[in-house]
């Protein structure tokens, strides 16, 4: 993804949004128009900086949480061959709970603090990662594995010099598909249970009717998860020259 081009969607996302108000003109506490939500930051801007970077921590730390330990786990999957027959279904198993459920749990278990919001992030990083990084690992061509027996080389020395290398831009593509989630990891925490952040404001002014705030909440977050994206693109711009950007 590229700045500008995140920038002319944006544009038009604006654009359509204004029309729909001209057209069908929908009463405020059902649609407010870009005026009416660009006012809530001239109104409370000092309050949704500070409710943002409450989330802004939550994603970042969480993003990094997921991404490790998602790389982690595959590795060493591909380590121990024996021990991925027994993982993965149980990988698969725990990817296919729904993370509204796993949510009000993370809360019980770690509290109504920023550590449940972390958790939530992490574990919705985790199973893209996981998932692409260990397809790499396996997908390695046969005849270069067939090359590398005949050098008499290790499992670990095939692993580290020959799959790892080729694998990174499957990892590449993990992170580039799991970042944008990252926010909707910790907004769903805040959501079950928070004192602060921007699913907490949304919450809060769902509540009292204050469609205007939501969507100032919801447009903030929008930019985070595409600010995630740009940065994940940035930072893996190069490592792997065979991987293509999105």
């Amino acid at each position: 993804m590229r700045p500008l081009s995140a920038l002319h969607g944006v544009v038009l996302l604006i654009a359509l949004w204004q029309a729909v108000i001209w057209i069908f003109a929908p009463a405020h506490f059902i649609l407010p128009s870009p005026a009416d939500v660009a006012a809530v930051f001239g109104r409370q801007p000092l309050f949704l900086l500070e409710q943002s970077l409450t989330t802004a921590l939550e994603i970042v730390l969480g993003l990094l949480s997921g991404a490790i330990s998602g790389a982690a786990v595959a590795f060493a999957l591909a380590a121990f061959p024996a021990a991925a027959t027994l993982v993965w279904p149980m990988v698969l198993i725990l990817q296919a709970f729904p993370v509204f459920v796993l949510a009000p749990i993370l809360v019980i278990w770690l509290g109504f603090g920023i550590a449940s919001k972390i958790a939530m992030a992490t574990i919705i990083i985790f199973f893209p990662v996981a998932s692409a990084f260990a397809d790499g690992l396996r997908r390695t061509e046969r005849d270069i594995l067939d090359a590398a027996s005949l050098t008499e080389a290790s499992h670990w020395q095939v692993l580290t010099r020959i799959r790892l290398p080729l694998a990174l831009s499957s990892l590449v593509s993990g992170l580039r598909i799991a970042a944008p989630l990252a926010p909707l990891g910790a907004v769903i925490g805040e959501w079950v249970g928070a004192s602060s952040g921007l699913g907490f404001v949304m919450v809060q002014a769902n509540a009292r009717m204050q469609t205007d705030m939501v969507f100032a909440a919801m447009a903030v977050l929008a930019a985070m998860t595409v600010i995630c994206r740009l940065a994940v693109d940035r930072l893996t711009s190069g490592r792997t020259p065979w991987a293509t950007t999105g």
